[in-house]
């Protein structure tokens, strides 16, 4: 069965201080979307699409692109995500600086994506066992009535650094009930992990809830129903609404509250890391390489 991994790599990187999808970080000089795609084909992935900034194509392609295709023989797809696509009905945002989310995120891939897919972040690391999982689940999915997520747990998904966006969930035998998207969760030096958007000392969260990390498993037609959702969420939006994203965890959230989309929520015991802020770096540098000297990746990724 063909399945696709498309990679949402089209983020500004602000927090991080810099294009943070590219930075090398294995051995070989790997970045870290390299270890998904390769954790994914040997899932059983064989289509690959990159959503990324058009003026970052030639350093993707150079960086690891070109290789991933001759060592692997799979084409890897391009997209660009421009605030310019799927909004000609509000014009006056064509050229607006902050991107509309990772639901246009995926639209802006449409053309490419013909099969049953997962929809990662390009800055984490799931680990192989979050594909497999999902690799199984898309063989099962039917329509766009059928959707899947991985989920961790939140006290294994927060930086000592500074503060997360996460999905916070709630599932019941199995079936996601609600995720709410929840910004400025915040790990303090106690070991509590709390919602500070509203203040310092705001509600204390769950360490062991889980989460979204935006992997996500739909069947192909689920394509129509965003685009229906991303045109809604255009509509409604305010010219001052100049930073308002529509994203993957709220419309997921609408769709399961009106019974339009039933989710699995997948467990995996893998250990996720990710580059949010600069600081995430030397422990991701050690985490994969010491991945990579137990023998749980080779070392290097790929054969040329």
């Amino acid at each position: 069965m063909d399945k696709t991994l498309v990679v949402m790599a089209a983020g500004l990187g602000s927090r991080y201080g810099g294009v943070k999808q590219i930075e090398r970080l294995g051995p070989d000089g790997e970045i870290l979307m390299e270890y998904a795609i390769y954790d994914a084909i040997a899932a059983g992935f064989n289509k690959i699409v990159l959503i990324i900034k058009p003026e970052i194509l030639e350093d993707v392609k150079e960086l690891f692109g070109n290789r991933i295709e001759k060592s692997t023989g799979i084409k890897i797809d391009y997209a660009f995500q421009t605030p310019d696509r799927f909004t000609e009905s509000r014009p006056e945002f064509k050229d607006r600086a902050k991107p509309f989310g990772t639901v246009h995120c995926v639209l802006c891939a449409r053309d490419v994506i013909k099969t049953p897919f997962a929809v990662m972040n390009a800055d984490d690391y799931y680990g192989r066992e979050a594909f497999e999982v999902m690799s199984a689940e898309l063989e099962r999915l039917g329509s766009a009535k059928d959707a899947a997520m991985v989920a961790y747990k939140l006290k294994n998904t927060v930086s000592p650094f500074g503060t997360v966006t996460r999905g916070v969930c709630r599932a019941e035998n199995g079936v996601l009930k609600k995720v709410k998207e929840t910004y400025k969760i915040k790990l303090f030096p106690d070991g509590t992990i709390r919602d500070t958007e509203l203040s310092e000392d705001g509600p204390l969260l769950d360490p062991e809830a889980l989460v979204s990390m935006n992997l996500w498993g739909y069947h192909q037609d689920i394509l129509q129903v965003m685009g229906k959702y991303f045109a809604a969420f255009l509509a409604a939006l305010k010219p001052d609404e100049l930073k308002k994203e529509c994203l993957l965890p709220t419309m997921m959230d609408e769709l399961t509250e009106s019974g339009e989309v039933s989710i699995s929520v997948l467990s995996t015991s893998g250990k996720w890391f990710g580059l949010t802020y600069r600081e995430d770096k030397p422990g991701a540098v050690e985490a994969l390489t010491a991945l990579h000297e137990s023998g749980v990746y080779p070392p290097t990724l790929w054969n040329n």
